[in-house]
């Protein structure tokens, strides 16, 4: 499959004719071919973008929110096929991929449509006055998503952007294409208006770079890891950009000693190696209530033990392949150097070598690791694999000092007989983002979003909505 930019409408070759491979990591084979864009492929994106910025604009947002329904009709019937591309692209299972990625690239454009639809004006009365505050869109945007979740998070993006009357240069991963490269099929296919959203694929230090770089982009949108979001902020905030970022995790998963043990077994365990461990929400690491640390822990080993690892175009896999041969071996570079810092393999451990067609697939055993200190690298630094490190705690107050460690603080767990007690834990931990009892159950109005190295700003609701305008207040004197 050859793949090409999709700019101002059409499908365009990059210009300097240079392409790069895109592997499925699950058979190491050669999917596609997609343009290894540079600085003059943007510079035609967003002389698109500008070009179509009036009249996208100045339609009326319920003519806007008339699209984006548009989009999600037409991403709802081609599921199946977001789901097989997706997996294709990731390794992840197809059963993931249909029940988190394709469900959610839908949702997205459903969720804003009808959160724009419901949108109140905000006015403030005074005494004497009245504030009306406006919001205006911010022109042409920058968006810049990762791999992990490729439709789900640049769709995140897009269906905002659009609603508030912004034009669009995204840039999807170079190692996950070919879910964007459908939804600019999509967008052919119904017609949508030319030069409003456009895809420019290519490598981070060219393509991406461009973008950040861009005098007329205004904002940026970028999700993806803390060390290239530094990066990104060190260019973008000196231009006095909008900058939204969504950076890294080292997540905690909190065992209390009155939790449901078989139900906290197996939310620690999804938490942990969903998509093998690459959410930026993993809980990869999971602290454990002293006086139930031995009997909880052979129960996560057995939940762990349970999931299938194989071909991810089974329906029964529960676990696919990382996303290429060189994350595999960051990952097991990890998992030495977790034995050298002191800790003990649980389970796991090692890859695994999977018949034809995956015998050649990036695949790791998920792994639990006891006996690291709670400091240590391998406890500390983001892994971003399936990999997760047990410890044990002797009070609550040890359990949060625990959890607040790392440099990150983007999300975390708490199990518990008494949710109480677990909302009291939950805002003691300095995190975007808490559960308790659950995981990763999402309400797409709240806040999402990290403290610290996890990230600056906030998506979802009104938070994405107010990110993509500039917002203006109006002050009128009465008379």
């Amino acid at each position: 499959m050859q793949i090409e930019n999709f700019i101002g409408g059409k499908f365009i070759a990059p210009l300097k004719k240079t392409y790069l491979e895109n592997l499925n990591p699950a058979t190491g084979k050669i999917t596609s071919r997609i343009p290894s864009s540079t600085n003059e492929d943007v510079e035609m994106a967003v002389e698109a973008a500008q070009n179509a910025l009036d009249n996208w604009s100045q339609l009326s947002i319920d003519k806007r929110i008339i699209w984006l329904r548009k989009i999600a009709s037409a991403l709802e019937s081609r599921k199946e096929d977001i789901a097989a591309l997706e997996s294709m692209d990731t390794g992840k299972p197809i059963a993931l991929a249909k029940r988190v990625d394709a469900a959610r690239s839908v949702s997205n454009f459903e969720f804003f449509a009808e959160h724009a639809e419901n949108l109140s004006e905000l006015n403030y009365k005074m005494s004497d006055a009245t504030n009306y505050v406006t919001r205006k869109p911010v022109g042409v945007v920058g968006l810049i998503t990762p791999w992990n979740l490729p439709l789900y998070l640049l769709t995140w993006k897009v269906a905002p952007a659009l609603v508030m009357g912004n034009t669009i240069v995204a840039k999807p991963s170079e190692m996950t294409p070919l879910t964007a490269n459908l939804l600019c099929e999509i967008l052919t296919a119904i017609d949508f208006p030319e030069g409003v959203i456009n895809i420019v694929h290519g490598l981070g230090p060219s393509a991406g770079q461009a973008i950040l770089e861009h005098p007329n982009i205004k904002a940026i949108s970028f999700t993806g890891g803390t060390a290239t979001g530094k990066i990104v902020a060190q260019i973008a905030a000196p231009m006095f950009k909008k900058l939204s970022l969504e950076l890294g995790g080292k997540n905690a998963t909190i065992i209390l000693d009155d939790a449901d043990l078989p139900t906290a077994a197996k939310g620690a365990a999804r938490a942990a190696f969903t998509n093998s461990g690459q959410v930026c929400l993993c809980g990869s690491r999971i602290l454990v209530a002293d006086n139930i640390y031995d009997e909880f822990v052979p129960l996560l080993i057995s939940e762990v033990e349970a999931m299938k690892i194989g071909n991810p175009s089974d329906e029964n896999t529960d676990i696919g392949s990382v996303i290429s041969s060189n994350h595999m071996e960051k990952v097991l570079s990890y998992i030495d150097l977790a034995t050298q810092e002191g800790g003990k393999i649980s389970t796991g451990g090692s890859t695994l070598t999977l018949p034809s067609p995956n015998s050649d697939g990036a695949f790791i055993q998920p792994t639990l690791i006891e006996g690291l200190a709670i400091d240590s690298r391998c406890a500390t630094e983001e892994i971003f694999g399936p990999v997760a490190s047990i410890h044990r705690f002797f009070s609550e107050d040890e359990a949060i000092e625990m959890a607040n460690i790392t440099q990150y603080g983007l999300a975390g767990s708490v199990w518990t007989s008494n949710p109480a007690r677990g909302k009291s834990v939950a805002e003691r931990i300095d995190s975007g983002i808490l559960w308790v009892n659950t995981w990763l159950h999402r309400d797409l109005r709240t806040p999402f979003g990290g403290v610290k190295n996890s990230g600056v700003g906030r998506e979802g609701g009104d938070w994405s909505l107010n990110f993509f305008s500039e917002l203006s207040n109006i002050c009128v004197k009465d008379d």
